[in-house]
């Protein structure tokens, strides 16, 4: 049986997967979230939650996007570590950004400048902090593509399309490493 991973590219943490499988070359099964596909009783079975994504190789199920790139990276040789599926420093005020700057407007809904302002200088912060980390290596984890840099792909392509673009350019070392992971062949190969 081959990995088939479910889900629908609206849905960041599912990008995050895709760009895994770009990476090694393998296939995924959209999901039709608007026909509710994710509530019907197959995909239930992959994640009784009802969201996407989910995986499937062979009787291996999962359905935690970081937990789907651990075992696409690793296979089942996964070293399970809390650092390794919990999410990263930026995780929650990059989906807060993200919603503030590019759903709700696509929703047409009002953005929050406070939300917007109190999580832009979070987001600084961490920039600061990764600007430090890639003035030794390539790349965050080393000076090759990890992981690490994969999860952050979907956020960065999305907050790139915003105003806080200029948070990232102003930091030659991020700027040149975000430039460097969004120009990587597997990750523009599903972007709607």
């Amino acid at each position: 049986m081959v990995m088939k991973v479910y889900g629908a590219v609206i849905s960041t943490v599912t990008m995050r997967v895709f760009a895994a499988l770009y990476e090694k070359d393998l296939e995924f099964v959209p999901v039709d979230l608007r026909a509710d596909e994710h509530k019907k009783e197959h995909f239930l079975t992959l994640n009784p939650f009802g969201q996407v994504p989910a995986f499937e190789d062979g009787d291996s199920k999962l359905f935690e996007s970081r937990a789907i790139t651990q075992y696409i990276a690793h296979g089942e040789n996964i070293q399970w570590f809390a650092s390794t599926t919990s999410s990263g420093p930026s995780d929650p005020l990059a989906v807060k950004l993200q919603w503030e700057l590019v759903y709700n407007p696509r929703l047409g809904m009002a953005t929050d400048a406070a939300v917007v302002e109190e999580n832009e200088t979070k987001l600084a912060k961490v920039l600061d902090v990764y600007e430090a980390r890639l003035s030794q290596s390539k790349y965050l984890g080393c000076d090759c593509f990890t992981l690490a840099d994969l999860h952050h792909l979907p956020a960065m392509t999305n907050l790139m399309g915003t105003p806080l673009k200029k948070l990232f350019d102003a930091r030659s070392k991020v700027s040149a490493w975000a430039a460097d992971i969004m120009a990587r062949p597997a990750w523009p190969g599903f972007l709607p």
